[in-house]
């Protein structure tokens, strides 16, 4: 039964989704017997090692170094079986945590492949940690062992200190760390249950310190259905996800969502700021038909020249991590044709709402509900809202529990905090139009009160986009003894513009002609960049913690204009 609803959505994909085979997907996945159940060897070894074992299954350049391979999917199972086989000669087994800090690299995959076939807990960690975060971690989840590349080995052996577990490098040597290539090319998997903890991350930290959010040997491997049928990805795809191998969105389009699919997957390693010519023109050059990326990375690609690019091959353009602004997608569209296409989910789900390829997208929207997550917003009371355009928690139903929904939090108090009343509550708001399209509001802690208005920052922070000068945008609220709240924009001006109290005016104007009156800006700071989280999110915590600081110390801002 298993085997046969994996090769029956890849016949999907292939054909393209539509409303129907969508039902009957989910009435598959939902009828599934997966008690006992190990994505390596039911799926990826069973289906594809078999079937297509000589096809690619990964592409991989490295930007810096101009290294490039391709891997088959029979080669790829070599390799992780030789991964897994040097963990259990070092004494590793099945429910031991394996902290996985790597750049893009082919022996990334190996890991993940081999830690899921072994039944150990992967814990994908953020290449840009530091020391006291790598701290933080150990503290909540301590680990029996470390895979990590030459360039943060130092931070893992300071982070370390007098603990004592196996660590393994991807590349070079240094003392101390271990080799991953030494040992058999067969390995047999463990007989992992569908409870069983195989995946833990860290929660980005873009509203507080970073939760540990613990998924299953089913959650991420066959909830990521969800992604792959929103994304599109299919068998003959070539497909590229811009993300670190540190966060929830690698393994959800990188790993699970193409692989699901029998796909090829590209990977383009790149270290330090995100060079948009280069890497867009690698897309091109690498033959990309299917891309994903954040919305930073979007911003970033629709200020170039792109009269520089053709990609002719690229069929498919998605986007998540957090909603994309309307007049991005426009961009792109008008130049290339092809309709960016947002999503929505977090670490803690996969996929939950989408612009499905067979939908009819409209700009600014998230899509629709997966069927596979019964999606509803509440309002304060917990009470489900009906009315269109009615701000409200979005939280999922959990009787049933969704398969892609994550097993909770280590933290209990987080778990009371969320698993209410029947309800996952996601933290997030939205409303929904009368057509059943879900628009982002905000964090339920980014939302701004002014006036006895609530003002989600997203739509703010559109609205200042269509400005010619702004490259990018946040909003957050500050506090004010008349209206409890301003709205405050942090804006980055494209190269060529400089700050000034007139340009500020002109940007307030320009939102004037898009937004009600109580949502306008009153007061824009330029700065030099945002600051944001590895995976491209906005941190307004930080935002907000440095006006905070300020107003503690009498300060402004260098370039910061209170407008009339």
């Amino acid at each position: 039964m298993v085997k046969e609803l994996f090769k029956s959505f890849i016949s999907f994909q292939g054909e393209g989704l539509d409303d129907e085979k969508l039902r009957a997907l989910t009435t598959m996945v939902e009828s599934g017997d997966f008690r006992y159940f190990n994505w390596v060897r039911d799926v990826f070894e069973e289906i594809h090692v078999k079937e297509r074992g000589h096809k690619n299954v990964l592409i991989w350049k490295d930007m810096n170094t101009d290294e490039e391979l391709s891997v088959t999917y029979l080669e790829m199972d070599v390799m992780a079986n030789k991964v897994l086989n040097v963990l259990r000669k070092h004494g590793l087994k099945k429910g031991d945590p394996v902290y996985l800090m790597t750049k893009v690299h082919p022996l990334h995959w190996a890991s993940f492949l081999a830690l899921v076939k072994g039944g150990m807990i992967i814990v994908p960690t953020a290449t840009n940690l530091t020391s006291a975060e790598l701290k933080y971690r150990f503290s909540d989840l301590r680990p029996s062992a470390i895979i990590a590349d030459l360039e943060r080995s130092g931070v893992v052996d300071d982070s370390l200190g007098s603990l004592k577990v196996p660590k393994f490098l991807i590349n070079g040597k240094r003392e101390g760390w271990n080799d991953l290539e030494e040992e058999s090319t067969n390995a047999e998997p463990e007989n992992t249950e569908k409870d069983d903890v195989i995946i833990n991350y860290f929660t980005s930290g873009t509203t507080g310190m970073p939760k540990r959010v613990i998924h299953t040997a089913v959650s991420y491997p066959v909830g990521s259905i969800t992604t792959a049928s929103i994304i599109g990805v299919k068998e003959s795809d070539y497909h590229l996800n811009l993300s670190a191998t540190g966060w929830a969105k690698f393994a959800w389009s990188s790993f699970f969502s193409p692989l699901l699919v029998g796909a090829t997957v590209v990977a383009i390693n790149y270290e330090g700021k995100l060079d948009a010519k280069k890497y867009l023109a690698e897309v091109e050059s690498l033959g990309v038909t299917s891309f994903c990326a954040p919305p930073t990375a979007w911003r970033q690609f629709v200020t170039l020249d792109l009269s520089q690019f053709k990609l002719e091959k690229l069929r498919s353009v998605v986007s998540a991590g957090e909603p994309l602004n309307p007049e991005v997608i426009k961009t792109w569209r008008d130049k290339f044709g092809t309709t960016i296409r947002d999503f929505y989910g977090q670490t803690e789900t996969t996929a939950i709402i989408g612009n499905f390829p067979f939908m009819k997208v409209k700009p600014g929207s998230m899509g629709k509900p997966h069927p596979l997550y019964n999606v509803v917003l509440v309002d304060d009371e917990g009470k489900e809202i009906s009315k269109p355009y009615e701000t409200g928690h979005i939280a999922i139903r959990i009787n049933p529990r969704p398969i892609g929904l994550f097993m909770g939090y280590s933290d209990e108090r987080k778990n009371a905090e969320s698993f209410r009343n029947g309800l996952y509550y996601t933290g997030d708001k939205a409303y929904v139009d009368d057509e059943g399209y879900f628009y982002f509001v905000g964090r339920g802690d980014d939302v701004i009160k002014t006036s006895d208005y609530r003002v989600g920052p997203f739509e703010v922070e559109s609205a200042l986009l269509e400005h010619e000068a702004v490259a990018e945008a946040a909003v957050i609220g500050v506090s004010d003894p008349v209206r409890w709240q301003l709205v405050k924009a942090f804006v980055v001006l494209k190269k060529g513009y400089s700050p000034s109290e007139e340009l500020a005016l002109a940007i307030r104007d320009k939102v004037k002609t898009i937004l009600s009156p109580y949502k306008i800006p009153r007061v824009i700071e330029f700065v030099d960049e945002l600051p944001k989280t590895i995976s491209g999110k906005i941190r307004r915590v930080e935002l907000r913690k440095t006006e905070e600081d300020r107003k503690r110390r009498g300060e402004r801002g260098k370039y910061e204009y209170f407008l009339p």
